[in-house]
């Protein structure tokens, strides 16, 4: 899509990788990107003023005041940079006139992530690589699980799911599939379950759902006790889906075999910051790392070249679909 007149769009949080590919691909699309590494904040809002439509990263929380400064300069459209919102009070946004829209990317950067993290877990891969860089090569007193033996339990089946349920249908493996809104064919192999089975039934536990007040915790306490002794737990999603402390009980206790995380609760301005020299302050998540069952990444599932590039790339069509009128607020 080409526009005779160049379109003026702020991007805000855009990293160096990001803005490499921001200023290569807007000129073909008739864009004329206005790029800070700075995330959106009350303070900066008026770098958008003389456009309609922003660009936002999703690693800061945007503030209700900061969504009155941007309506202020006259923005009425927000592209996130994610296809997770929960960064974004979209309600309260869409009540002041600014409308919030995610982007999609190749969904393959996340499920193949969550297929190595899956097969980390089950081969105790961080206790594994541990030893060997301390010069110690002795098999584990743990035997790793083969994924074709095992039942695992995929909670939401949208593009994410369904590429991670694709991928585990070559491992041979019974999948369970829970979602609000099964889909109608759901493929070999895919039994589609109420969420309290799949809990019952899976060996693993894989989470693919936006996070939002109806899914908030939802592994809370008493979902994670109906897990089977020494299940597993993958979550690429987002952190809040799970309640931290009692998933941090049921580790340490070992009734649970272990789970793989490359998001956690509380991850905001500890993730993709160089924490070497400074305290963190996730007590939660020190103790995660902490525990030889517990596998932590820094949200970074969704980090190819790929899916980057389809970031930007619609972040920017979005932007000037909504500025043609395709789209309405």
């Amino acid at each position: 899509m080409t526009h005779s007149e160049t379109t003026r769009i702020t991007v805000y949080g855009c990293g160096p990788d990001e803005a490499v590919l921001f200023r290569e691909l807007a000129p073909g699309l008739g864009v004329r990107p206005v790029v800070t590494d700075a995330p959106l904040s009350e303070d900066n809002a008026e770098l958008a003023a003389g456009g309609r439509c922003v660009s936002v990263g999703h690693k800061t929380v945007i503030t209700r005041a900061a969504l009155r400064a941007l309506g202020r300069a006259g923005v009425t459209y927000i592209s996130t940079r994610s296809i997770g919102c929960n960064h974004i009070d979209v309600e309260y946004a869409d009540s002041i006139g600014v409308f919030v829209e995610n982007v999609s990317y190749s969904p393959d950067s996340v499920a193949d992530y969550t297929l190595m993290l899956m097969l980390m877990a089950l081969r105790d891969a961080k206790a594994t690589v541990r030893r060997t860089d301390l010069h110690d090569y002795r098999l584990s007193e743990v035997r790793g699980r083969e994924l074709r033996d095992l039942t695992v339990g995929v909670i939401g089946t949208g593009r994410i799911g369904a590429a991670v349920m694709d991928r585990l249908r070559g491992f041979g493996c019974r999948v369970l599939a829970y979602d609000k809104r099964p889909v109608d064919r759901p493929g070999p192999r895919v039994e589609h379950v109420p969420l309290d089975e799949l809990l019952h039934r899976s060996d693993l536990v894989t989470l693919h759902t936006p996070l939002n007040a109806a899914t908030h915790h939802l592994l809370n306490r008493q979902r994670l006790a109906r897990l089977k002794d020494g299940a597993l737990i993958v979550n690429t999603a987002r952190g809040g889906l799970i309640d931290t402390e009692a998933l941090v009980q049921e580790l340490e206790s070992g009734r649970l075999g272990g789970a793989a995380l490359d998001v956690v609760e509380g991850e905001e301005g500890v993730f993709y910051a160089d924490c070497r020299d400074k305290p963190v302050e996730s007590k939660a998540l020190l103790r995660l790392q902490e525990l030889p069952n517990a596998l932590i990444t820094p949200h970074t599932a969704y980090y190819t070249d790929h899916a980057l590039r389809d970031t930007v790339r619609n972040s920017l069509t979005n932007c000037l679909t909504f500025e043609s009128g395709n789209r309405h607020a």
